[in-house]
């Protein structure tokens, strides 16, 4: 098992857009159904397996396309160390006073090599000043414990 790193930063009224960020349904809708549902699910198809913003689910990271991964780790310690650097990184522009708390941030990364080690996926959001936001996640990969049959983005 290794572990991939994502990261996005950007306008939070992008993050919002939910649609880009779920998966298609995996069956087609019926040929005769409402035409609303047939362009959304086309669109989903085509775009949500290109398109940067996080998915809903962190595993979906997996489908995304291999330059989006920041970096990949075989050690659950490499990669939340590479979490913490982004969380020191960023916290200045955090918009939480409390969230910018160094203490806090190393506890964040400690837990999250923790639940690496037993498989799980790390994902972790902060507002930042503006109207801005900060996606942050590790997905375990080959296997993922969610999605055991999704393939590596890298491998």
């Amino acid at each position: 098992m290794h572990h991939h790193g994502y990261l996005w930063a950007g306008p939070k009224r992008r993050f919002d857009d939910e649609a880009l960020r779920r998966p298609p349904y995996p069956g087609a809708p019926p040929a005769d159904g409402r035409p609303e549902l047939v362009q959304r699910h086309n669109e989903a198809r085509a775009e949500f397996p290109v398109v940067d913003l996080p998915p809903l689910e962190t595993a979906n990271w997996l489908i995304k396309p291999a330059e989006l991964v920041r970096g990949t780790w075989d050690e659950p310690k490499e990669a939340a160390e590479w979490l913490g650097e982004q969380l020191a990184g960023y916290a200045p522009r955090f918009a939480s006073e409390s969230d910018r708390d160094s203490t806090w941030l190393a506890i964040l990364a400690g837990s999250a090599a923790e639940r690496l080690g037993w498989g799980g996926d790390v994902s972790l959001g902060f507002y930042l000043e503006r109207p801005s936001f900060l996606s942050l996640a590790l997905a375990c990969c080959s296997p993922n414990r969610t999605s055991p049959a999704m393939d590596c983005p890298l491998r």
